[in-house]
């Protein structure tokens, strides 16, 4: 009997797992993240050294660099996911540590379209607070990284010095800031939320429906069809990418054809509404425009790059992706599992109440109940409905986008050990003194 328990208890826990996953792969991750690591491996092959160094690097101004990590990182990201294979990048490229945790922080905390939807959701009071005290943080857990780690700080700008990183003329040539603005397009069109984009204008009807055992089938695993495409298309890519980019720096081959064809085509995949029930495709204005810029990168890229400049903007791709991605699914796999184990009833006796303890606890759920944005939301209008007061609310809502189990782990694998357990000791320690003051200043008024 116990046996049988702790096998069915196992199985639960990985089909939570499982089918968490598997939301993410569907619903979240490709419009978002494929153009983040494209951006990434393109800024680490193409954008010259100076123009990192010159703005984020450890010599330029605090007044000049923080300001301008947190305006690309409010600019840039969509979500934590996003905004790691960019901050990766940049602290290749050269960017001082400051700077670089700054953009890391800034990005997710503020993204525009989780602000405006906590706003709606949650209230005004909370999302200004989201605000502010993100950038404020963001820049002073910069500085204080910075401070930290001086000793290494200035070791690692002496070798950047030594190796000339600092003495080159900004020279660049402008169709590289031609494709990276296109790039970061890509990024815009495919997640904002407005009527032009997400409008259906032409709808497609699929000359067969999708037989009634398959879209059961697809149902018992929580899958749209729409979503297990995507999926399908990503299992299609792993492979053609390795087989086309593992070497690409010697040849490009069939594979590598495949493999850019493949990531083309699940952006435009994506950007599609499929109607549940029937198979009916809507050509939407987001799908038009993903089809317009990747056009135009393909030609400005074609025309203007060298191959071997592409054959490097490629393997940096293909280098983030296997650094980050295996984390990353590991990461919202365990994330599955552990928010079958912790009962959502737990969470008005565990912080229906502005102490301390109650804001720390909220952060703790914001490193095991990592929900994606914009999901984090109504995840925290469920918490607040379920007793949380709105001190911890405030706290969960700073640290989820920050300290998922999956951003840890790839932000360890990009800083190392020393400095991530800083980084974490300083957010969770942030974000509860500001939920606490937050809380405290509600309760004042």
């Amino acid at each position: 009997m116990i046996l049988e328990n702790i096998v069915e208890t196992i199985g639960t826990l990985f089909w939570a797992g499982w089918t968490n996953l598997l939301d993410y792969l569907a619903a979240h991750v490709l419009l978002c993240l494929v153009p983040a690591f494209v951006i990434a491996g393109y800024m680490s092959a193409m954008i010259p050294q100076e123009a990192i160094t010159r703005y984020l690097g450890p010599r330029a101004s605090r007044w000049v660099s923080y300001p301008a990590a947190a305006i690309g990182g409010f600019i840039l990201a969509v979500c934590s996911c996003t905004i790691l294979p960019l901050f990766a990048g940049i602290w290749k490229r050269g960017a001082g540590l400051g700077p670089a945790i700054t953009f890391l922080f800034v990005g997710p905390a503020v993204n525009i379209l989780a602000i405006a939807y906590t706003g709606a959701a949650i209230g005004m009071d909370i999302a200004f607070a989201r605000i502010v005290l993100s950038i404020v943080f963001g820049i002073g857990i910069g500085l204080i990284m910075t401070w930290v780690f001086r000793k290494q700080e200035a070791e690692r700008a002496a070798e950047m010095d030594s190796a000339g990183m600092f003495d080159g003329k900004l020279e660049v040539n402008p169709a590289i800031w031609v494709v990276f603005i296109l790039l970061i397009a890509v990024l815009i069109i495919g997640t904002l939320q407005i009527g032009f984009l997400t409008n259906t204008w032409l709808s497609l009807r699929m000359p067969m429906d999708l037989p009634e055992s398959v879209t059961s089938n697809l149902g018992n695993l929580n899958l749209a069809p729409h979503g297990a495409l995507l999926i399908l298309l990503l299992l299609l890519l792993a492979p053609a990418a390795y087989l086309g980019l593992e070497n690409i720096l010697e040849r490009f081959n069939r594979w590598t054809t495949l493999s850019i064809s493949l990531v083309a085509i699940t952006l435009l995949v994506a950007s599609v509404s499929v109607s549940e029930g029937s198979v009916v495709v809507g050509i939407t204005g987001r799908f038009i425009g993903e089809i317009l810029l990747i056009v135009a990168i393909g030609v400005v890229a074609a025309r203007n790059f060298e191959r071997y400049e592409i054959a490097e903007w490629l393997w940096e791709t293909w280098k983030f992706v296997k650094q980050i991605f295996p984390l990353l699914v590991f990461g919202v796999f365990i994330a599955g599992m552990v928010r079958v184990i912790l009962p959502q009833e737990l969470v008005q006796s565990l912080a229906g109440e502005n102490t301390l303890s109650a804001n720390f606890i909220a952060v703790v759920f914001g490193v095991f109940l990592y929900f994606p944005t914009l999901v984090e939301v109504p995840i925290a209008r469920m918490f607040l409905d379920l007793g949380m007061h709105r001190g911890p609310l405030l706290a969960y809502l700073l640290a989820d986008p920050e300290l998922s189990i999956q951003s840890i782990l790839v932000t360890g694998r990009i800083l190392g050990r020393k400095k991530t357990v800083v980084y974490v000791a300083l957010v969770s320690v942030f974000s509860t003194l500001a939920g606490y003051i937050f809380g405290t200043i509600l309760a004042a008024f």
